[in-house]
């Protein structure tokens, strides 16, 4: 059977939004191209008619998920002052949902570490598309008037959120990590956010970050 062009560019984004889903829960190191298609619905045997190797699978997957970030990240430039913009980003990320939602959630923490082993084409590739993400951010926060200072402040800021993340989903009792969010939510705001600090309780309902980073 002959299907239209249409067909195969649908089959290939259907696998690049399994590996996206899947790298974010597994680690890009840790996962194969069977178990990529198999998440997909698809066989092993049919990767190749749409990828050349897993090299570039994870190349694709990265600019997909940075991509899928811009709704949300013109959604936070909406905001009427840095401190609402900044606390936005803030509780959006540091929520207890975005914690347990690995599938859906931010692409840095979860291959950040897998390109910083890698070489070549695939992490030039990642570097391009991240500085890209960073600056896009940058642009939408806004938190000082010159570009440089303020590509260095919201760099500090999303820094923070990785790491504190990171820290959270390694901590296996809950009310631990819990109170590691609270008290980065609590930090991050003072310092970037500081007419909220008055309020440092869990985040207020918001729209749904959990594609967003």
């Amino acid at each position: 059977m002959r299907y239209p062009p249409s067909h195969k560019q649908a089959i290939r984004h259907r696998i690049l939004a399994a590996a996206g889903r899947v790298f974010r829960e597994r680690g890009v190191a840790e996962t194969g191209v069977d178990e990529v298609m198999r998440a997909a619905g698809l066989t092993h045997g049919g990767f190749y008619a749409y990828f050349e190797d897993k090299a570039q699978l994870v190349a694709e997957a990265s600019a997909a998920a940075f991509a899928a970030a811009i709704p949300n990240l013109e959604r936070i430039a909406a905001g009427p002052t840095a401190a609402a913009r900044a606390r936005l980003l803030i509780d959006s990320y540091l929520a207890p949902r975005h914690r347990d939602n690995r599938g859906t959630g931010c692409f840095v923490v979860a291959v950040g570490a897998d390109m910083a082993r890698v070489e070549g084409g695939l992490r030039s590739r990642y570097a391009r598309e991240f500085s890209g993400h960073l600056d896009r951010l940058a642009a939408a926060l806004r938190l000082r008037s010159d570009p440089r200072e303020n590509r260095e402040r919201v760099a500090l800021l999303l820094s923070s959120l990785v790491g504190a993340l990171l820290l959270a989903r390694a901590i296996e009792a809950p009310a631990e990590s819990d109170a590691l969010l609270h008290a980065m939510r609590r930090k991050l705001r003072a310092e970037f956010a500081p007419e909220s600090t008055a309020s440092s309780a869990a985040p207020r309902p918001a729209h749904d970050f959990m594609r967003a980073f």
